[in-house]
């Protein structure tokens, strides 16, 4: 079992740029592929990012292809996305998710462990 911990939501102005972490504790955080999820008010959840557990093989949605990048230190347990060029509609709530020996999916369904999410909000 894995335990996730989202850090670094906060409020910017568009444009900006802010990176988030996750944390993970419990099981051995190099099986996991790892996920960035989001969700907007009155939206459903949407993928965002994800990486191989081994870090070679990473997906991105199109909405942030070329601005945001996913990558992970499995020496210090976490995964971290860098969001640049923010934009009013990147504002959700920010949700790292665990894949056991996954893939880089795309499909929310595969992850099975979940964090807690951190807002970030982005006014124009």
């Amino acid at each position: 079992q894995v335990q996730l911990e989202e850090f670094g939501g906060g409020l910017v102005q568009a444009g900006d740029s802010l990176g988030l972490s996750c944390a993970a504790s419990g099981d051995t955080f190099s099986r996991y592929a790892m996920g960035w999820f989001r969700q907007a008010p009155g939206k459903e959840r949407e993928f965002v990012a994800a990486i191989s557990w081994s870090g070679v093989r990473t997906n991105y949605a199109d909405s942030v292809k070329g601005r945001f990048t996913i990558s992970r230190d499995n020496t210090k347990n976490t995964v971290y996305l860098r969001m640049n060029s923010l934009k009013p509609e990147d504002a959700a709530v920010y949700y790292c998710a665990a894949d056991l020996w996954g893939s880089a999916t795309m499909t929310e369904k595969t992850y099975v462990y979940w964090g807690q999410g951190t807002q970030v909000t982005v006014s124009s």
